[in-house]
């Protein structure tokens, strides 16, 4: 895909979003452009043939359009194009955290770095996956359609100090309430 590609798909994307919206559901017409040169760096930044794109509301857009497949692909589908990006970790970023209420009625709400706000709850569920290698946290939440935002460090940072121990009848877990429902973030061990 060219850079004329790059605009062609923008304004696709565009001037459906004016007809009344974009559907992130294939409706089978879409000309398969295979793969581009889109990544989306593990920090958040969205970028096209090795450069980063500057125009927020160019990502924005594209993020709308973000679809992730059974197989664990990424695809941009418009009404006219499926074209499949590179994704390096999560394609968000959640990059700022509020707390209203506390300990089971507390709710957990997330900004990710364009601006989508995700509720934590059983429709937008917290992880926490451990790198086997370096047994580093890798923090997450559910933010559509099995797409995820990576938690900051500096957030997962504030999430660890609103945290609570709980024994979970095997072993002492740490975790944070959200909607109700009680989102395991590490393991206290037996002591």
């Amino acid at each position: 895909m060219t850079a004329h590609s790059l605009t062609n798909l923008e304004r696709a994307l565009a001037q459906s979003k004016a007809k009344g919206g974009i559907s992130s559901t294939p409706a089978g017409g879409q000309q398969m452009c295979g793969d581009i040169d889109m990544r989306i760096a593990r920090d958040g930044t969205w970028h096209y043939m090795g450069s980063p794109i500057g125009r927020m509301p160019l990502v924005k857009l594209f993020a709308s359009v973000l679809n992730r497949d059974d197989s664990g692909d990424f695809w941009l589908i418009t009404p006219a194009e499926m074209c499949r990006i590179q994704v390096d970790d999560a394609p968000f970023t959640a990059v700022e955290m509020t707390v209203a209420g506390s300990a089971e009625r507390q709710v957990l709400v997330f900004r990710t770095n364009l601006d989508e706000i995700v509720t934590v709850g059983a429709a937008n569920p917290l992880r926490v996956e451990i790198n086997s290698d370096t047994q580093a946290p890798a923090p997450y939440v559910t933010v559509r359609d099995g797409l995820d935002a990576l938690i900051s460090r500096a957030v997962f940072y504030e999430l660890v100090e609103i945290a609570e121990a709980r024994d979970d009848g095997s072993a002492d877990v740490l975790g944070v309430w959200s909607s109700g429902e009680f989102f395991e973030i590490g393991s206290l061990g037996n002591a």
